[in-house]
């Protein structure tokens, strides 16, 4: 499926092709932070379907508690986290669903790191909800 990307300025703009089975809820302490909320919902792109249409992100090296080093990038303007990808001779990108145009159509279809879930993030059917505020 192919994505388009951006980040809250428009600054940064990508595109790549992804699979909607690879999205990934991660509940991870990292991600937690990284994401200022309680978990990152993520889906992996080909290294090679990865294009970069505007714009230049910054990134921020992160050692994870594995030691492997991701470049975490984000719009130097907004701030938006756009993209993960290995430091060096990426691979694969990890594209933040709330940064594409498809994200209603890309649900999770897996959670990892579930051991540092927040109890309450789990289940929010019973939370009242505001269409518009």
């Amino acid at each position: 499926m192919q994505v388009r990307g951006r980040c809250h300025c428009g600054e940064i703009t990508y595109e790549a092709e992804v699979d909607p089975a690879d999205v990934s809820a991660c509940h991870c302490a990292d991600c937690q932070m990284l994401t200022g909320s309680a978990y990152r919902v993520s889906v992996r792109a080909a290294g090679e379907s990865f294009r970069l249409l505007s714009g230049q992100p910054r990134s921020y090296i992160k050692t994870a508690e594995s030691g492997a080093k991701r470049a975490h990038s984000f719009c130097a303007n907004c701030g938006t986290p756009t993209y993960a990808r290995a430091a060096e001779n990426p691979t694969t990108y990890s594209l933040r669903i709330g940064c594409l145009e498809q994200r209603a159509v890309l649900p999770p279809r897996k959670q990892i790191w579930c051991q540092s879930a927040l109890p309450w993030s789990e289940n929010l059917g019973s939370v009242p909800k505001t269409a518009r505020q």
